[in-house]
């Protein structure tokens, strides 16, 4: 995983909504950050809530990890091609997106985190060795 810190450029015009996005967030939204990701709580990882990157708003964003988390509510299932586009634009800066859906935050933090928490170890994992690899 790039550690390097670099600047992914966004559209101004999504800073305010943005920050209306983090007054109002869904209920999903609010129990993830309480529960996972708040402070640095998850794995000492710093993650932002509703961070504009390029022409979207990430629900959760890692810069450290290069990472988005969305949760997904019902609207998603009939924006199936922008979520494909969307994550496409994204991998192409080095971000990695994972995907929850409302119910399974709303009834299985637990297993979110847990879920997570594998994710990342094997993101880590896996960007570790192909260091390894390009080294030999």
């Amino acid at each position: 995983m790039n550690m390097k810190k670099f600047y992914i450029p966004y559209n101004l015009k999504l800073v305010a909504i943005a920050r209306e996005n983090r007054k109002k967030p869904t209920q999903a939204e609010k129990k993830m950050w309480l529960k996972v990701l708040r402070s640095g709580q998850f794995e000492k990882y710093k993650f932002l809530r509703q961070k504009p990157l390029d022409n979207f708003i990430a629900d959760f964003y890692c810069a450290k990890l290069m990472l988005v988390i969305e949760i997904d509510g019902d609207s998603h299932a009939r924006q199936r091609e922008y979520d494909i586009l969307r994550s496409e634009k994204l991998d192409a800066y080095g971000i990695k997106v994972i995907r929850y859906t409302n119910y399974d935050i709303m009834f299985n933090i637990e297993g979110v985190y847990r879920d997570l928490k594998e994710r990342i170890k094997s993101c880590i994992f896996k960007s570790v060795m192909g260091r390894r690899e390009k080294k030999i």
